[in-house]
């Protein structure tokens, strides 16, 4: 089977296919200045994409395409004893990399913070057995291949245990982060994605409707993610790509988003 998707943000899709891809043609995404372009599973493979697996701390390994595919997120395989999480899966996989997953033991379910990062995750299902897929109901709209793996949930979930997903919102309505408690030693690892973005700095992260065409969000809205993350004790904090709050993460969350909020009341107007 032919397994097509959008070359800019790598979301699989079904046929017949759109003009233009909706998750690239909204606000918070882009399509290219040429137009719409498609690829498909088999393309890549042939240009020469691998997946490469990649420890980022025990039980936490990331997994990426490369070359990179669309966004170019950094997939995230949280292992526990009851069960793996692979979070934010990237839109390519091959035999090697899904061999790969496997081995680092039984996936009980994928999972994309938002949209953009779908990726092949119905292709991700089939190739690991028909792992469920669980999409926010308040994005379900977003969903370009639908399928029987694909269920749908709101509000707070204990997927695993000591591993909690919960729907701050912000980027999308029902982005997602997810909360391991053993990460980091025991001090705790939020896998935020773009709901609250690892900046280069290492000691700030971000809040954004829209990164490429810098849309922030409000203040009230920054307040109620920062409130929301703020319920669960963690040290570290996991961006969508190789972005990572390495300590302190809970109290960079609190000052980052103290600032965004001043900064859109104009409490610094006067610097500039």
């Amino acid at each position: 089977m032919t397994v097509t998707l959008c070359r800019t943000c790598a979301v699989e899709h079904a046929e017949p296919l759109p003009a233009v891809c909706a998750i690239c043609a909204d606000e918070r995404q882009w399509v290219p200045a040429a137009g719409q372009i498609w690829t498909t599973l088999e393309n890549l493979q042939d240009d020469g994409t691998t997946v490469v697996v990649t420890e980022l701390e025990p039980d936490l390994y990331g997994i990426s395409a490369k070359p990179a595919v669309g966004i170019g997120q950094l997939t995230k395989l949280l292992r526990t004893p009851s069960g793996n999480l692979l979070w934010d899966p990237i839109g390519y996989l091959d035999d090697a990399g899904v061999a790969r997953v496997a081995e680092l033991g039984p996936v009980a379910a994928i999972l994309a913070s938002h949209p953009h990062m779908y990726g092949v995750q119905v292709e991700w299902s089939r190739a690991l057995g028909g792992v469920p897929v669980l999409v926010p109901e308040a994005d379900a709209e977003w969903i370009a291949r639908p399928d029987d793996a694909i269920s749908t949930w709101s509000g707070t979930r204990e997927l695993l245990p000591g591993v909690t997903l919960f729907q701050p919102g912000g980027h999308f309505p029902g982005s997602t982060v997810v909360h391991w408690a053993a990460g980091a030693g025991g001090a705790g690892v939020l896998l935020a994605s773009d709901t609250i973005f690892a900046n280069p700095d290492l000691v700030s992260v971000s809040f954004m409707r829209s990164y490429p065409n810098r849309i922030p969000l409000s203040a009230a809205v920054v307040d109620r993610v920062a409130n929301a993350v703020a319920e669960y004790p963690f040290d570290r904090l996991y961006g969508n790509f190789d972005n990572v709050i390495p300590t302190d993460a809970a109290a960079v969350v609190r000052r980052s988003a103290d600032r965004h909020m001043a900064w859109v009341r104009g409490d610094f107007d006067h610097l500039t």
